[in-house]
C-alpha cells in the first residue's frame, strides 16, 4: 500500500500517466514492487526486478518453523544478519563501503522476514496474475537468495514479454558489483523497447474461459480420483465437520445456509465463538479465527474505511449521499458505518434476493436507530432494475457478490446496470478475491448457498479491474489484508461517460 500511494503521488504530483512509468527494484524492494503489481494490479508501463528475494537462504535447516515458534513465544524479536559486504560484491571498495555503513542494520526483524517468506510464497504461486512487461535480473553467484525461486515466478508470469537475464559473474548487489554496466544496459535496452510497444493492457474480460484461474475452477470443480490421498483426507475433514464440528454454531449455520451466505457473513463479523458445550465453544473460535474469516473481517473495517472516504468527498463537494447496496445480505458493516455518518443528507437502499438477510438487517436498523434506510428484494444482475432504481446512488457497493460467480457475463450485465445507477463523478465500492490459501479445502469441503460444494474462481486484480473499467468506473484507491486474500477498491464514474 505504501508504494501504492508512493506511486500514485509522483503520478499524481508530475503529471506523469501510470501508463508511462517503469518501475526498478532490487532485493526485498523487488518483492514489495512485484506484490504491488500482483495486488494492485497498476497499469505501470514495465516492471524491473533485481535480484528479488523471493527466497532468502538461511542456510539453517528449519529455519522456518523455528522462527515462527520464536515469534509466537517473543511477537517482537529479532535475529542477526550474516550477510557481508564481501558476500554481496566482488568489488573491493563497495564491500567495505557497506561493511562500514553506519545505516546499515545487522538486526532484522523476525515478523519482517517471515512476512517476506509468504508474501514471496504467494506470488512464486500465484504469478499469472501479473501481465505487466517484466524483466528479471539474476546473480549467477548470488550468496544471499535462491534462483531457483526467481526462475519459478518468471516461468509463472502471463506478461506478454518477459525476460530473464543471468549475470554470471554478480553476487546479489549486481549494481554494485562488475556487471554492473551490462545489468545497466540490459535495463536501458528492456525500457526502450517498453515504450516503443503499445502501453495497451490485454484485455481480461474472456479470463473466465481462458487462463489460469479458469483452469484452477476447472480442477476444483471436478472430483479427484478415488484413488487419490487427497481425497479420502478431505472427506475425512469434511465428515468431521458434519458431524462434530456442529457443536459449532458458525459450521452448523454455514451447512444449513451455506458458508458463503449473508447470515453466515454476518455471524463471522459479529465474531462471538458460540456452540454446544465448551468443545463446540472450542470448534466456534478454532473456525472464526481461520485465515479466510480474519481476512473478511478486515475487509469489514476497509468497506468502512472506503465509505467513510467516499461520502467525506461527496460532503466536502456538496453533493447528497444516496447510497445503495445491491447485494447487501442483512448488511451490518454498512448499517454500523451509516450510524457513524456526520450529517443528515444520508439515504440508503439494501438490496438483496433473499428476504432472510434483509430481515436481519431491518432489525439490525431498528436496534441502531437507523431511518434513512430502506430494504427491498432485489436482482444483483438485472441491469434494468438497478438503472430504474430513484434516487440514483452517488455511492454504490458491491461487495461479496461477485467473487462468488465464475462467469464474468454476468459480472458486466451486473457492472453496466450500476453504470446506468450511479450519478456521473459518482463512487462505486467493490471488492475481489485475488487469492485464497485455502481455495482447495473451501471447495472440497464446504458447501455454497445453493447446497453444492464451494468451488470458488478467483479472479486477479486485473482482471477485476479490467471489468470495472469497462463499465465507466476508474478505481483511485484500494486496500487489501496481509494475507492478500480480499481487497476493496474505490473507483469514481467517469462525468464525460453518458
Amino acid at each position: 500500500q505504501d508504494a501504492d500511494s508512493f506511486v500514485r503521488h509522483i503520478s499524481e504530483q508530475y503529471g506523469i500517466l501510470m501508463e508511462n512509468i517503469v518501475v526498478i527494484a532490487h532485493s526485498v524492494g523487488a518483492v514489495i514492487a512485484a506484490s504491488w503489481v500482483h495486488d494492485f494490479a497498476p497499469p505501470i508501463r514495465a516492471l524491473v526486478l533485481a535480484t528479488p528475494a523471493f527466497r532468502v537462504k538461511l542456510y539453517i535447516p528449519g529455519a522456518i518453523p523455528s522462527l515462527r515458534v520464536l515469534r509466537r513465544i517473543k511477537p517482537k524479536s529479532f535475529i542477526t544478519s550474516y550477510v557481508g559486504g564481501s558476500m554481496l560484491t566482488h568489488e573491493t571498495a563497495e564491500a567495505a563501503n557497506y561493511d562500514r555503513d553506519p545505516l546499515v542494520s545487522r538486526r532484522i526483524a523476525v515478523n519482517i522476514l517471515l512476512d517476506l517468506f509468504d508474501t514471496s510464497r504467494r506470488l512464486v504461486a500465484d504469478a499469472g496474475a501479473i501481465h505487466t512487461p517484466t524483466l528479471l535480473l539474476a546473480a549467477g553467484k548470488d550468496a544471499v537468495v535462491q534462483s531457483r525461486a526467481q526462475q519459478d515466478f518468471w516461468n509463472g508470469l502471463s506478461s506478454r514479454r518477459k525476460e530473464f537475464v543471468v549475470l554470471e559473474q554478480s553476487r546479489h548487489a549486481i549494481f554494485h558489483d562488475v556487471e554492473k554496466s551490462a545489468a545497466l544496459a540490459t535495463i536501458n535496452r528492456f525500457i526502450e523497447r517498453a515504450f516503443q510497444e503499445s502501453s495497451t493492457a490485454p484485455s481480461l474480460a474472456e479470463a473466465d474461459r481462458k487462463g489460469f484461474t479458469q483452469q484452477e475452477y476447472q480442477r476444483l470443480s471436478n472430483p479427484l480420483p478415488v484413488w487419490s490421498p487427497a481425497r479420502w483426507n478431505y472427506a475425512g475433514q469434511k465428515l468431521f465437520l458434519k458431524t462434530v464440528g456442529r457443536l459449532s454454531a458458525g459450521l452448523r449455520l454455514g451447512w444449513g445456509a451455506g458458508f458463503d451466505s449473508g447470515p453466515s457473513l454476518d455471524y463471522v463479523y459479529r465474531n462471538r465463538a458460540e456452540g454446544i458445550s465448551p468443545l463446540g465453544r472450542w470448534i466456534d473460535r478454532v473456525y472464526l479465527n481461520s485465515v479466510g474469516w480474519r481476512g473478511i473481517r478486515i475487509r469489514k473495517q476497509h468497506l468502512q474505511q472506503m465509505l467513510g472516504q467516499a461520502c467525506a468527498t461527496l460532503e466536502a463537494e456538496g453533493r447528497p449521499i444516496h447510497i445503495v447496496d445491491i447485494a447487501s445480505g442483512p448488511g451490518r458493516y454498512l448499517l454500523e458505518a451509516i450510524g457513524k455518518l456526520p450529517g443528515q443528507n444520508v439515504r440508503a437502499l439494501l438490496r438483496d434476493c433473499h428476504a432472510r438477510g434483509l430481515e436481519e438487517g431491518r432489525v439490525i436498523a431498528r436496534q441502531l436507530g437507523l431511518r434513512c434506510v430502506r430494504f427491498e428484494i432485489g436482482d444483483a444482475f438485472n441491469r434494468i432494475a438497478l438503472g430504474a432504481i430513484q434516487p440514483r446512488a452517488t455511492l454504490a457497493i458491491v461487495s461479496g457478490l461477485y467473487e462468488l460467480f465464475p462467469s464474468n457475463d454476468r459480472v458486466s450485465e451486473s457492472l453496466a446496470g450500476l453504470e446506468d445507477l450511479v450519478e456521473d463523478s459518482g463512487f462505486l465500492i467493490y471488492t475481489n478475491q485475488p487469492w485464497h490459501p485455502q481455495v482447495e479445502f473451501i471447495a472440497r469441503v464446504l458447501r455454497n448457498r445453493d447446497g453444492r460444494p464451494w468451488a470458488m474462481r478467483r479472479r486477479t486484480q486485473a482482471e477485476m479491474d479490467h471489468l470495472v473499467g469497462n463499465a465507466g468506473f476508474k478505481k483511485v484507491a484500494m486496500l487489501i489484508d496481509p494475507f492478500g486474500i480480499f481487497t476493496v477498491s474505490l473507483a469514481r464514474k467517469s462525468s464525460t461517460r453518458r
